[in-house]
């Protein structure tokens, strides 16, 4: 496969692997590369730096490997199964935790049945109410068990959500014209900082109540797995300032996301069911603003293929197609008309 490094090169042969797989797929994100070989996963770190993420060195690398084990065993303990380290033997061959060099670093992971994550059944028109509900139930545990103290609370204060929106605005510039129209841009941009300044108190108020804390971060359809139990796995890992927020703020991307999918229907029912679990009455005042920021992050997430060398065009074009449509979303959230086109 053209354009990968050698370490991503040489993990697409089976017999790399301790469990010798007859086949071994490859699944890119912007941040990984992610390898399903049998019933195991094994996921490396890409050497990139976006600012808000930093994996530039091997060490970097094992740090938030290890992060993200450790994170992630708390909505999904049995499938996080630890780091292993990619070694280089005297006969220059790769191999997962053999003798020689160590080169890289793997988050080693039970496969899950992917027929059974929530995009997929979104996309056979197969996720219900119910499910939606089993969702709701295990994130207000999770809420409720995670952390909120003082460190977590700080940041959900202005100065902290302002940070987060302004650079998201900031990384996007390069695409404007591209996966977003300059019109969009600029709509998104003044509907945030207007909310943030008119609408202070309720991040105030949120704040007191105690309902910043430290969350999944990334909790849209794919990383949702509804099979034997409702498996919540692949949360942010390497910036804390994208975990901690407003629990409104982890709700509102499920609940854009399903909207992306074509089901308001079930987002209202996610959105309701959460709401009456956790008590949190509050959380309906702020779930418009969130969804947009989250719909921005969503279409900046897939606007950074585009400048992957390792991403083959057709995905690409395929990430810029998703961009654009998670962009087009976040207007719809930021005004009543939405972005319609200039003339």
């Amino acid at each position: 496969m053209s354009g990968l490094p050698p370490v991503a090169e040489a993990l697409l042969a089976p017999e790399v692997y301790p469990e010798r797989p007859e086949r071994v797929e490859l699944i890119q994100t912007h941040l990984s590369f992610v390898f399903l070989a049998g019933q195991s996963v094994y996921k490396v770190k890409k050497p990139v730096n976006f600012g808000f993420v930093d994996f530039t060195t091997v060490e970097r690398r094992r740090y938030f490997c290890q992060q993200e084990v450790e994170l992630n065993r708390r909505l999904a303990p049995t499938v996080y199964l630890g780091v292993v380290e990619i070694t280089r033997g005297e006969d220059g061959r790769l191999a997962l935790g053999g003798e020689g060099e160590t080169v890289e670093y793997a988050v080693h992971m039970k496969r899950l049945p992917m027929e059974r994550t929530l995009d997929r059944l979104l996309e056979r028109r197969e996720a219900t109410a119910a499910m939606l509900d089993e969702v709701a139930r295990k994130l207000v545990d999770f809420h409720r068990s995670s952390r909120g103290d003082q460190e977590v609370a700080s940041f959900g204060d202005i100065p902290t959500i302002a940070q987060n929106t302004e650079e998201n605005f900031a990384q996007v510039e390069r695409y404007v014209g591209i996966s977003i129209p300059p019109h969009a841009q600029e709509l998104i941009k003044a509907y945030t900082r207007a909310f943030l300044k008119e609408k202070a108190p309720l991040f105030k108020m949120r704040l007191a109540q105690g309902r910043i804390r430290d969350c999944h971060g990334d909790l849209h359809s794919a990383h949702i797995c509804l099979a034997d139990e409702v498996y919540i796995f692949d949360c942010i890992e390497f910036n804390d300032r994208f975990r901690y927020c407003d629990v409104a703020s982890e709700v509102a991307f499920l609940a854009m996301d399903l909207d992306y999918h074509g089901r308001p229907d079930l987002a209202s029912r996610f959105v309701q069911t959460y709401v009456e679990l956790s008590e949190d009455e509050g959380l309906p005042t702020v779930l418009d603003f969130y969804k947009c920021y989250r719909a921005y992050v969503r279409g900046k997430v897939e606007s950074l293929k585009l400048d992957d060398p390792a991403v083959p065009e057709e995905e690409k074009a395929e990430g810029l197609a998703r961009a654009q449509r998670y962009f087009e979303l976040a207007c719809t959230y930021a005004s009543a008309e939405g972005c319609r086109r200039e003339p």
